[in-house]
Formats: C-alpha cells, structure tokens, sequence
C-alpha cells in the first residue's frame, strides 16, 4: 500500500510538471504572436508636422482639425481642434463622449441646460456623448482644444445650429 501511494504522488507530481511546462510553453507562444508595441508619441499644437483638415461646413471659417493618435473613423481617436480667435462654434453633438484639455485661447463652452463654462490654458471639460453645446473663442489667439473621443469622431449640427 505505502509503495502505491508513492507512485500516485510520483504520477501526480510528473502530471503537475508536464501542466506546467505545456502552460509556460503556450505563454511564451503567446508573447512571441504578440504585436509590435507601439511607439511613444508627443505632440505640440504648433508642430509643423501636424496635418490640419476641414472641420464640418456648420463650423466657422479658418476651423481645422489634427488627428494625433487613431483613426478617426474608428473609436478612441485624439484630436486638436484649432478655431480662429473671435470666432464661435454653433449648437452641435457628438455621438462620443469627449474629454478636453485647452491647450491655446480663452474658450467659453455652454453645454445645453447648464451654466458657462469658462477653459483657459490647461483647464480640463468633459462633454456628455450627444449633450448639445456651443461654444465661443474670446481670445485675441485662436483657441487650441486637445480632445479625446471615445467613438468615432463627428460633429452633428443641432436644428438650431442648422438655421
């Protein structure tokens, strides 16, 4: 009897072994199939490199926007978003939450049934996905705005912003 439950512990312990090897063995699997990790990446509103698109036609003239990080067609896309000094962005939504960092300017940003919210330089906002707002540049600088969405990126007019 005492020769048998030396062989279980034996078999037990060779059993315990190869599970471990077999998992060691599909975790090194694992990490060799992994991706290449991405690089780093820093960003200044002023670098020449940034590529500045069009911003929606409802939006005003001079407006540009400058994908940093992502796809803006895909979820989690960093933005700037640069809108000439004096200048004013009509009522409108994004489907996507928004967080924001004012990067340039004195920006003023009603989000509908709340109070002005005033961002100067390194102030953060949070924007509700599908919360209308708008919002003023009053600085004699066009203002900079480092925005993060979760979805998609788009900007909808809203009926009164259409008018």
């Amino acid at each position: 009897m005492r020769h048998q439950n030396l062989i279980r512990r034996s078999l037990c312990s060779k059993l315990q072994c190869s599970l471990l090897l077999v998992f060691m063995a599909a975790v090194s699997y694992a990490n060799a199939q992994a991706p290449a990790q991405e690089l780093a990446l820093t960003r200044n509103a002023n670098d020449a490199q940034l590529s500045w698109g069009g911003c929606p036609p409802f939006m005003p003239a001079g407006c540009g926007i400058a994908v940093l990080h992502g796809d803006p067609a895909k979820d989690n896309v960093d933005v700037f978003l640069k809108v000439p000094a004096k200048s004013t962005l009509p009522l409108h939504w994004h489907t996507s939450a928004e967080r924001m960092i004012l990067v340039a300017g004195e920006l003023h940003v009603t989000y509908e049934g709340q109070d002005k919210a005033v961002l100067t330089v390194g102030t953060y906002a949070y924007g509700p996905a599908k919360r209308p707002h708008d919002a003023v540049c009053v600085s004699t600088v066009p203002c900079v705005l480092f925005i993060a969405f979760e979805s998609p990126l788009d900007a909808v007019a809203s009926v009164s912003a259409a008018k």
